[in-house]
């Protein structure tokens, strides 16, 4: 039996086949670097695609390109410089999943919208402390913003009553001061560390959620959801208001507050809450390191702004005090405006927590940037409810004196402080979050 020639044609195509594979092979390859976010949402829908097309612009990384991958919810950034090709995935499918990918090494950063859980660290402990500065990165921060429709005539809810509503045992919205109307649930879903601040926040362990409630794996859906339903209440990330209208928390005695530039940025809104990027500290990668960098610093913190989240950069802001403001405080801070920096503390007393560290960099640089100098500041420390009043005025003291300390590393000497005891709680007096929120140090500076 005689076999089939191939043809002139076939013969040409796959000679020009192979002639494309020599060219190829034989050409200088060009290196790729490549790195991947996992996690949040509340980050990665929006905030981390800008940071990462920032930081690739800022590297020299043009053109820029935002592909999808075919996945839901996830993006690859990909950019040049010279024969190096840069490649970024940012995949956003809720915080915990972002914790998986790191322990199964398939992320080089976990972005997530609430801190690691003590399992998760001690489930890394063997490849990185997350807990260290140097793995812990707060690179904005959020409020939960509790949304309903524009037309509700319910203004402000306190923590109590907002759980009530969640959990249930609050179903009509006369009950609160509203119409007669259902209330209808929308909540984020079980994978979201939006949902796990509520959760903590809000919930606590008393409530649990009601069935009811609708989940959503994206803010913004559950935002114009919410918008469109006269019954609807909701949480999202302040990125994602939209249409919605925003209602005022209030956390105990505590005045309430909506969600603003200054109460968000110095976490006194009952429902701020730190956006982080973990990483496997010194065993991350160069890249890795490079780019957190650049969201921490200025430029990075800028697009932060753009993005709808509170940047970190400091302003000074003149604040609207609350009527139950006592006098000798008015008068205290009546030639000064608020830096939106508060310092708050991971252990005992006195030691500085991982965000803290680095708004010390973040004053200085506020002062050099405004020409400024240290006869400009003051710093006034608060204590949550003490045993009495004596006990309360030295540990608000000897916080302020710990940041002052702290300040002079940066070349930032002899600041002016005071302490004022347990009086403005910003949080429910004794409670786990409270305590954390009313032991602060605040930074004032000079109007001028």
């Amino acid at each position: 039996m005689m076999k089939k020639r191939p043809s002139p044609r076939f013969l040409q195509s796959a000679l020009t086949g192979m002639l494309c594979l020599l060219l190829i092979f034989s050409a200088p390859a060009s290196h790729a670097e490549k790195m991947e976010i996992h996690g949040s949402n509340t980050i990665g829908a929006r905030l981390a695609p800008m940071l990462v097309e920032g930081f690739l612009r800022s590297r020299g990384n043009d053109p820029i390109e935002t592909l999808g991958n075919g996945k839901l919810n996830e993006k690859l950034l990909t950019g040049n410089r010279g024969d190096i090709r840069l490649q970024i995935l940012v995949a956003a499918h809720g915080s915990s999943t972002g914790f998986q990918a790191l322990e199964a090494k398939s992320a080089d950063i976990w972005a997530s919208s609430r801190s690691v859980k003590p399992a998760e660290a001690q489930q890394l402990a063997g490849r990185a402390n997350l807990r260290a500065p140097e793995s812990e990165h707060v690179i904005a921060i959020d409020g939960l913003a509790v949304l309903v429709h524009p037309s509700n005539r319910v203004n402000q809810l306190s923590i109590d009553t907002l759980a009530k509503i969640f959990s249930g045992e609050i179903s009509n919205w006369s009950e609160v001061g509203g119409a007669n109307q259902p209330i209808n649930l929308y909540a984020r879903d079980d994978r979201s560390g939006t949902w796990d601040t509520f959760k903590s926040l809000v919930l606590g362990k008393r409530y649990p959620l009601h069935v009811s409630s609708r989940r959503y794996e994206s803010n913004n859906r559950l935002s114009d959801d919410v918008s469109a339903d006269p019954g609807g209440i909701g949480f999202s990330g302040l990125a994602s208001v939209r249409k919605s209208k925003v209602l005022a928390i209030s956390d105990g005695d505590a005045p309430a507050q909506k969600p603003s530039r200054l109460n968000v940025a110095s976490e006194d809104y009952p429902l701020s809450r730190r956006l982080f990027m973990y990483t496997l500290g010194d065993a991350a990668t160069a890249m890795t390191k490079d780019f957190v960098e650049f969201v921490l610093g200025e430029e990075g913190q800028g697009i932060v702004a753009e993005s709808g989240f509170v940047s970190q950069n400091p302003m000074a802001v003149k604040p609207d005090l609350a009527d139950s403001t006592p006098p000798t405080f008015k008068l205290l801070t009546q030639n000064y405006k608020r830096l939106t920096v508060n310092f708050r503390f991971s252990e005992g007393r006195t030691k500085l927590d991982n965000k803290a560290q680095r708004d010390l960099r973040r004053v200085a640089g506020y002062l050099n940037r405004e020409s400024r100098n240290t006869d400009d500041l003051m710093l006034i420390g608060f204590a949550d409810q003490q045993t009495n009043e004596l006990r309360a005025q030295m540990i608000s003291e000897l916080r302020a004196l710990s940041v002052r300390k702290a300040l002079s590393d940066f070349d930032v000497h002899d600041v002016r402080y005071t302490g004022y005891g347990q009086y403005m709680p910003v949080g429910m007096a004794g409670g786990k979050h409270g305590k954390r929120r009313n032991g602060r140090v605040e930074v004032w500076v000079r109007d001028r």
